[in-house]
């Protein structure tokens, strides 16, 4: 893939300042609605999460102007406009189950875990002298049905599986991302340093635990440090996905799993084979990393590459 300088671009200095005030910038805007614009406190969770939605999305419309006007863009049809943040239709299907299948493989003791259980579960029912009868399996799709709806129906559900990882991978590395890259940060630096701005922008955790749910000090303090290391570590992943793919819905797919996850299950109470399978998880995933995401999987040979993508450079 041949690669197209697009000129001085932003400097380095000018590349931080903005990732910083973006990250500034998407968390105190959750705050204005109260604190500049005076506005009475939402009367229900809904009201507050959807006052959080339109926030998010000011903040996400903010970091894409800023980033457009820094960066070196020469042209400004849709469909370029929309690749410098990784925003494409082509090779879709690589870009969704690829990274998916790769980040499964850190959840294989959670799998097994869920797996046991259902065993277990199942083991309890037919002792009991349950059946598996047709109202048996009607009973359970009925359920899973309901849970569907429940869910999807669920503003928390929303927050946690949509509007956070659309917002947060739109800011935190469609943004950014480009303009470390055409800063001219190497590769392996952006990766590992972009991740910062992410785990820094969840610093207000510290006093909403502190002050709101009444945590002290302490202890608000290492839940927040165990956050922000989780969160650099998942960052540099998806850094690493959106760099090498040069597609956002590669980081974006494994932020929605992660989120609907949790945190993997590595020990297990009930039997070692949990933490085998993990180990064997972690193992394949080692494996895989480079394969999954080759960026030849990803783009063609025709595909031009500018200095906010620097999958051509790296086989």
């Amino acid at each position: 893939m041949e690669r197209q300088d697009a000129g001085a671009g932003a400097t380095k200095t000018a590349a931080v300042t903005a990732c910083i005030g973006m990250a500034v910038f998407y968390v105190t805007i959750l705050y204005s609605p109260t604190l500049i614009l005076r506005l009475p406190p939402p009367n229900s969770s809904n009201s507050f999460l959807k006052r959080r939605f339109i926030c998010a999305a000011v903040s996400s419309i903010v970091s894409i102007i800023v980033s457009i006007l820094i960066l070196p863009i020469t042209r400004w049809d849709a469909s370029s406009l929309l690749g410098v943040y990784g925003i494409r239709m082509d090779t879709i299907w690589q870009a969704l189950l690829c990274p998916l299948l790769l980040t499964a493989f850190m959840y294989s003791g959670s799998f097994a875990l869920k797996f046991l259980s259902m065993l277990q579960t199942s083991r309890e029912y037919f002792e009991s002298g349950g059946d598996l009868s047709v109202a048996c399996i009607k009973s359970i799709f009925l359920r899973m049905i309901d849970w569907v709806v429940s869910t999807a129906s669920c503003m928390s559900s929303w927050r946690n599986y949509f509007v956070a990882p659309l917002t947060e991978e739109l800011v935190f590395r469609a943004c950014m991302i480009p303009l470390l890259l055409c800063g001219g940060f190497s590769t392996y630096t952006v990766i590992f340093f972009c991740p910062v701005f992410f785990s820094l922008a969840h610093l207000n955790h510290l006093l909403e635990f502190y002050f709101q749910r009444n945590y002290s000090l302490l202890k608000a303090c290492q839940v927040v440090g165990f956050q922000l290391v989780y969160t650099v570590i998942f960052g540099a992943y998806a850094s690493f996905l959106l760099i090498r793919t040069g597609h956002l819905t590669a980081p974006l797919v494994a932020h929605m799993f992660c989120n609907f996850m949790g945190l993997p299950v590595i020990l297990s109470g009930r039997s070692g084979m949990v933490s085998l399978v993990f180990v064997l998880g972690v193992v394949s995933f080692s494996k895989m990393l480079f394969p999954l995401t080759n960026p030849h999987l990803y783009n063609d040979e025709a595909r031009s590459c500018s200095c906010w993508h620097r999958y051509c450079s790296w086989s």
